[in-house]
């Protein structure tokens, strides 16, 4: 199957359980409603969790949402082939591999995951309007620096991050989002982030964690990282194996514009999609690659609290 064609059947899938489940909310699935590996404390706010276990019948370079949006997501460039045996936690199984493919040639074969589509994820819904958002999941690093950027000419320019895992914005190009793990520069020094925005078009603010990126993700080592957003509040946090990191805001204004009454919420529109790995999921560029491995990555519409946080560490560690 083409790319094209993988799109354009995942999107009918998509537009189909929006078609069936109406205006309002999407239903939970019969068989999503308790997946094996999430605590119960964090399954009613589990909007899509992907575990790299689920092939989609038919096109193993599909990998099928266990949270409650049904959200399809694509393998890229490399398809099954990204599937690898690697146990992040005990009851783990595949892991996914993401991966910069040419670093010297300006093309478009990245080893990423994600979905993008230009009129919004009908099925990420419940991230349009949300007070909060969580995104979590086991990452393996195996890199010592940003890998070298392949979109310039300069053979020793580097990339200024590493994209773990986000939830795009309504208007997203494919790289602007409303939550992201990652590591990014920040006064020059790559750091461990939270980067949030609230509203379409707006600024981001990022929570940036005070320890050194390599200690918190040592190569070769398997962690579980989190970063929740209260977008009422305007607070951010980072955890890394269920314990809460010391860290600091870059920007010291109002960024998210929540110094006014409110509540306040994200913009009322559909994400774009998800990224992992890397940006641009719909693959018409290449930036800020990710030479990791994931695992069990969750996305869910609210603020998980640090207890819950570390519940959901120690029930996937035990």
């Amino acid at each position: 199957m083409t790319r094209t064609r993988r799109f354009a059947v995942a999107t009918a899938a998509v537009l189909a359980t929006g078609v069936l489940a109406g205006a309002g909310a999407l239903p939970a699935h019969a068989d999503r409603t308790n997946p094996r590996d999430v605590h119960p404390h964090l399954r009613s706010s589990l909007v899509a969790f992907y575990d790299f276990d689920h092939p989609v019948e038919g096109d193993p370079a599909l990998e099928r949402d266990q949270g409650r949006s049904g959200t399809e997501i694509e393998l890229v460039n490399g398809g099954a082939a990204m599937r690898v045996p690697d146990r992040a936690y005990r009851g783990s199984g595949d892991a996914l591999q993401t991966r910069q493919v040419n670093p010297a040639q300006a093309g478009n074969d990245d080893w990423k995951a994600g979905i993008w589509s230009a009129s919004g994820v009908r099925t990420l819904r419940a991230f349009a309007g949300t007070e909060g958002t969580t995104v979590m999941g086991w990452f393996k690093s195996e890199m010592d620096a940003p890998a070298l950027n392949s979109t310039t000419a300069n053979p020793t320019d580097r990339f200024n991050a590493i994209g773990l895992a986000g939830v795009l914005t309504g208007d997203s190009d494919g790289h602007g989002v409303r939550a992201l793990l990652e590591l990014i520069d920040v006064n020059g020094e790559l750091r461990l982030v939270a980067l949030g925005r609230r509203l379409d078009g707006g600024n981001s603010q990022t929570f940036a964690a005070s320890e050194e990126w390599r200690t918190l993700l040592p190569r070769g080592e398997w962690v579980h990282l989190a970063a929740t957003f209260d977008f009422n509040t305007g607070a951010m946090a980072l955890y890394r194996n269920g314990q809460p990191l010391d860290g600091f805001y870059t920007r010291s204004d109002d960024p998210w514009l929540v110094s006014g009454p409110g509540p306040h919420v994200t913009t009322a529109s559909d994400p774009r999609g998800i990224k992992i790995g890397g940006s641009f999921p719909q693959d018409t560029l290449e930036r800020n690659p990710c030479d990791c491995r994931m695992d069990a990555l969750m996305f869910l519409d609210s603020v998980v609290s640090a207890s819950d946080v570390e519940k959901q560490y120690r029930y996937m560690a035990r």
